[in-house]
């Protein structure tokens, strides 16, 4: 019908669909063949820094579910309220960068999350992650002395009124930590790694330093060294988990640093 109605229209669309199918199968004249795994990882990606960052971050539970959620829990006049949007942020980072790409790996990849960095990593490298975290402590004190850290750090400005409210805090930032290196250094650079090999890592690196724009500069800098090493050292020992031990031990010396620096200590 299509045809008909204007002969030189179907001709043209016919032509587009033909084009497209030969840049897939060649991929652009690159060489390399289009391959729908890669695609999927990408774009599964995309959606999920996106939902993540619309709906999965503290503030989003604050201004939505707070005042229902602390009254079903009779936490409504309760010292610990403010504890319960991260709460939700550890849930969310779980369920979005740790759930969703282990289901993606295997109900659709059919591949096991050992070769996407849910493993124990190699012997010897634990070693290798301690020396990162020594190197970096002398300029992890220096830059918690900085307004710009101070003011920032600890991102829950309760985490100082006691030991109780710190640690609680303290397991749902980890538990954010894991989830973090769970989809950088694990789904994505495991996934991509396949295709592109070690140029993954510097993929991964670009949305990596974008989620930190809003923090200080040293640091959303640092994140593009960091992004780089940290996911040359998981492909190397085959897991993202000693990265999400370091992570989590820098983000706990430079809450511990400023909160003292607040203190006057």
């Amino acid at each position: 019908m299509l045809q008909k109605l204007s002969p030189r229209l179907f001709a043209r669309i016919s032509a587009i669909l033909t084009e497209l199918r030969e840049d897939l199968a060649d991929n652009g004249g690159s060489g390399i063949p289009f391959d729908a795994r890669t695609t999927l990882t990408i774009v599964v990606s995309c959606v999920l820094l996106t939902v993540y960052y619309y709906y999965g971050r503290p503030g989003f539970f604050q201004n939505n579910f707070d005042p229902a959620v602390a009254a079903w829990l009779g936490m409504t006049d309760s010292p610990h309220r403010d504890l319960l949007r991260y709460a939700y942020w550890a849930f969310s980072s779980t369920l979005i960068r740790v759930a969703i790409p282990l289901a993606l790996i295997v109900w659709w990849f059919k591949e096991s999350p050992r070769d996407y960095g849910f493993r124990r990593w190699e012997k010897g490298h634990g070693k290798i992650y301690l020396l990162m975290y020594l190197a970096m402590l002398p300029l992890l004190t220096a830059a918690s002395f900085l307004p710009s850290f101070q003011d920032k750090y600890p991102f829950y400005d309760g985490a100082g009124e006691s030991l109780f409210h710190f640690f609680v805090y303290q397991f749902a930032y980890g538990t954010q930590f894991f989830a973090l290196e769970a989809f950088f250094r694990g789904f994505i650079v495991f996934a991509l790694f396949k295709r592109f090999g070690y140029y993954s890592i510097l993929i991964m690196t670009i949305p990596y330093c974008l989620i930190h724009f809003g923090k200080p500069m040293p640091e959303t800098l640092g994140s593009i060294i960091a992004g780089i090493l940290l996911g040359y050292c998981a492909i190397k020992s085959k897991s993202f988990l000693p990265g999400a031990l370091l992570h989590f031990a820098v983000g706990f010396t430079m809450d511990v640093a400023c909160i003292l620096h607040r203190a006057g200590l």
